[in-house]
């Protein structure tokens, strides 16, 4: 599968800087957990913030490394957060395995009403969140390239005519 141009494993191996910046702050937000820091100085360290900035930097590097396009940009969101949510269910599926509570299965941040086992808490991480969370990124990400393309536009040899 190509996607303006790339293939699945392109776009991972570029976008691997920024996919390890993620599993840093969810490991750092783990072991904050882990060490009782009190919830205001844990959420310092957001998934989500992690995940949108991860996403930015993506973008500045689709349009100044001259990699694809609109298209790239939807499937950097859906990698991004696809791994951000996949990160955030290994947490939970970890907790309700060893009977611990981590800050992914805290009652703040899901919903445990007669769900010990975190089933809906999961499904809707897979669904919901992969999926809002791609729309919302590829949209903002797709309007930001824009910006990015009439303020700062590629020099004329970088430029293709199938770019919008």
């Amino acid at each position: 599968m190509k996607v303006h141009g790339h293939g699945l494993r392109e776009h991972i191996r570029f976008l691997t800087p920024l996919l390890l910046f993620v599993l840093i702050i969810w490991i750092l937000r783990l072991l904050l957990g882990i060490a009782d820091t009190p919830l205001w100085f844990s959420k310092l360290f957001s998934l989500t913030g992690a995940s949108v900035g991860a996403l930015l930097i993506a973008i500045f590097w689709i349009h100044t490394r001259d990699f694809g396009s609109y298209p790239n940009v939807v499937m950097a969101s859906f990698l991004i957060n696809t791994w951000t949510h996949l990160l955030i269910i290994v947490a939970i599926i970890f907790a309700v395995m060893t009977g611990t509570e981590n800050i992914f299965t805290r009652p703040e941040f899901s919903i445990k009403e007669d769900d010990a086992f975190h089933v809906r808490h999961i499904l809707g991480h897979l669904t919901f969140g992969i999926g809002a969370n791609t729309l919302l990124g590829a949209g903002m990400g797709c309007f930001l390239l824009w910006l990015l393309r009439v303020f700062i536009p590629a020099s004329p040899q970088k430029k293709t005519s199938g770019d919008f």
